[in-house]
C-alpha cells in the first residue's frame, strides 16, 4: 500500500512561504538535492542544458519512488545557488560572470544508487548532454535570511542591496554561503511582474 503523497512545500512551509514584507531569520535543515553546476546567464545555453538533464532525472526518480518504493511526492520547484568572486556583478547584472548550481530538492529516502538507476533510464530515452553532471548532494545552509520577492528577476537588485548593505549589518550578521533562489512560479506561464521567488542568504552572527 502506498503512503500519502508528500508535498515538500507543505512539509517545509517555512522554507517555501516567507514574508514578502520583511526579511526573516530562519534555520534551514540539511536537505539533499539533485545538482548541476555551471557558469553564465540563466538565459544561456549552459543553464538550459543543465535543466534539460535535471528535470528528466527529477521526474524519473519520482515515478521510480512511486512505483518501486510505494512513496509518492510532488516534484519540488527549481532552485539555484548563485555566486561570483565579485558580488557587484549581481548588482550590475553582468550575467556572463555568474556561477551557479541548479538544483531540485529530493526526498530523504532516495539514495545515490537510485540516482544512478534513474540516470541510466534517462540515458536510454534521451541522453541529454549534461546528464553525467547531475549529482545527489546534501546541502546544509543552517542559519539564513530570506524574503519572498514579487516581480521580475532583474528587479531583485534593490532587495539584495538592502539585504547586504542594510539588514545584515544592522542585525550583526555576515554572509557565509551562496545566494539561494527558489522559483515558485513558471516564467513560461506567469507574467514577469507576478513572479514569486524566495531569496535566501546563509549567514552567521558576528
Amino acid at each position: 500500500m502506498t503512503t500519502p503523497k508528500v508535498d515538500f512545500k507543505k512539509r517545509y512551509k517555512t522554507l517555501f512561504k516567507p514574508s514578502s514584507r520583511a526579511f526573516e531569520l530562519i534555520e534551514v535543515p540539511p536537505l539533499q538535492y539533485l545538482m548541476v553546476d555551471g557558469q553564465g546567464s540563466p538565459a544561456g545555453p549552459e543553464y538550459a542544458a543543465a535543466l534539460e538533464a535535471l528535470y528528466p532525472m527529477a521526474y524519473t526518480l519520482k515515478f521510480f519512488s512511486k512505483l518501486e518504493l510505494g512513496r509518492d511526492y510532488v516534484v519540488p520547484p527549481l532552485q539555484a545557488l548563485w555566486w561570483a568572486e565579485d558580488w557587484s556583478v549581481f548588482v550590475r547584472r553582468d550575467k556572463d560572470a555568474w556561477q551557479w548550481t541548479a538544483m531540485i530538492l529530493q526526498p530523504e529516502w532516495l539514495t545515490a544508487e537510485h540516482v544512478e538507476q534513474a540516470r541510466q533510464g534517462v540515458a536510454r530515452k534521451k541522453d541529454p548532454p549534461s546528464l553525467d553532471r547531475v549529482r545527489l548532494e546534501t546541502y546544509d545552509e543552517g542559519l539564513s535570511v530570506q524574503i519572498l520577492h514579487l516581480g521580475s528577476y532583474d528587479d531583485e537588485t534593490e532587495t539584495l542591496r538592502r539585504l547586504h548593505e542594510e539588514y545584515l549589518p544592522a542585525q550583526g550578521l555576515v554572509e557565509t554561503g551562496k545566494h539561494h533562489e527558489i522559483y515558485l512560479s513558471d516564467p513560461r506561464k506567469v507574467a514577469p511582474e507576478k513572479l514569486k521567488t524566495v531569496l535566501r542568504q546563509p549567514v552567521k552572527r558576528i
